[in-house]
């Protein structure tokens, strides 16, 4: 099959899941077409199955901010005419599926039809998509989709809760690893140089925005701090970054906290942490604690919105009420106080994060894909 696969291209979640599963689709022999204004993050391979098609957005004194979405549909109606695309999967309802949708109508027009697979989220149902400037646009789109999927059970019930789509099937597909590329790497000397007094690897990523509660975490690991030696990862970059510098000194852990930026080798940082914390206010899924869990990272989280379908509380980590920084901390020191237990919950993290290896995810998207082509022959 020929997919086009239009996602944006930085390292947040959609971004992620949707150049993964770009490539392990291309690895299986599908042709693959990115699609985005740059080349996504993840891309970092050779294949000659995978193709990247640059969105350009040409600027005009008369418009403040570019026209992207109109660029986007346009450049989806030439990569399906010229490539021949069997199928359109967009990932992230704004602008993405709205394009799709302008596109398809276009293409329609010409006489050529192509199905659209919707991909949905998080922030874009649970954040942008609710603002009432977008709803309409965005309910509209996901009704004219050929098929909805959602990243974990709580999204797809929030997105029935906040558009007007009640007789639109949403299908749940989780996001996934794959464990040939991403998995716990033999790389104990690197913690040698970062905790070379054997203290414990506390790591968070994220995009550092407020609905991220990095606060929370700085908060934690002081808690942490007081019981066990222990040394804090901050992976990612964002609006936050600055006042969560500003909170570490005010409460004297700067000699203990290390901002790393955006780290493409997270695998490597991950394979030698102890914990990972993610004590989102808001998450459809939390991949990022997904990819700690794959690499024998136990974690303790809140129990906002789908995480709690991905950490099991009390066997791969510990889910929390978002906000309760005490009971994440007495979670948190349960798991590394003991060696036993920490051994045991690594050992369990990895087992649940087994569940979602891409070989049992990619088969769901495949059998769509091909239910759609079957369709469109009819």
């Amino acid at each position: 099959m020929k997919v086009g696969m239009v996602c944006f291209p930085t390292f947040g979640g959609s971004g992620v899941v949707a150049t993964e599963l770009g490539k392990a689709l291309a690895a299986r022999g599908h042709q693959i077409h990115f699609i985005s204004y740059n080349l996504p993050a993840r891309i970092d391979i050779f294949n000659n199955n995978l193709f990247y098609h640059e969105v350009n957005v040409s600027t005009y004194p008369l418009f403040d901010y570019p026209p992207y979405e109109t660029s986007l549909a346009s450049q989806m109606v030439n990569i399906v005419k010229n490539e021949k695309l069997d199928v359109l999967h967009v990932h992230y309802a704004i602008p993405h599926a709205s394009a799709a949708i302008f596109a398809k109508q276009i293409l329609a027009a010409e006489g050529i039809y192509i199905p659209v697979v919707t991909t949905l989220h998080g922030t874009d149902i649970t954040l942008v998509g609710r603002d009432p400037l977008y709803e309409p646009v965005v309910s509209y789109s996901i009704k004219q989709s050929d098929v909805v999927t959602a990243v974990s059970e709580s999204l797809r019930i929030d997105t029935y809760k906040h558009f007007h789509i009640e007789d639109k099937e949403i299908k749940v597909i989780p996001n996934f690893i794959d464990f040939s590329k991403f998995s716990k790497l033999k790389v104990e000397h690197f913690k040698k140089l970062i905790a070379p007094n054997g203290e414990h690897l506390v790591v968070h990523t994220s995009n550092f925005r407020k609905v991220k509660r990095v606060d929370d975490v700085v908060k934690i690991f002081a808690g942490i701090i007081q019981e066990v030696p222990a040394k804090l990862l901050l992976i990612g970059d964002g609006p936050e970054r600055a006042n969560i510098e500003q909170l570490t000194r005010e409460l004297g852990l700067s000699e203990s906290v290390s901002f790393l930026g955006k780290q493409e080798a997270i695998d490597e940082i991950l394979s030698v942490s102890d914990l990972f914390l993610l004590p989102s206010e808001q998450e459809s899924f939390g991949l990022a604690a997904l990819e700690a869990m794959a690499c024998e990272v136990p974690v303790v989280s809140s129990n906002a919105g789908g995480i709690g379908e991905m950490n099991l509380d009390g066997f791969s980590g510990f889910t929390c009420a978002v906000g309760d920084t005490a009971a994440m901390t007495s979670r948190s020191l349960e798991i590394l106080s003991n060696q036993e237990t920490l051994k045991k919950f690594k050992q369990q993290a990895f087992l649940q994060s087994k569940k979602f290896e891409i070989g049992n995810v990619l088969p769901m998207y495949e059998e769509i894909y091909e239910s759609l082509c079957t369709a469109k022959l009819a």
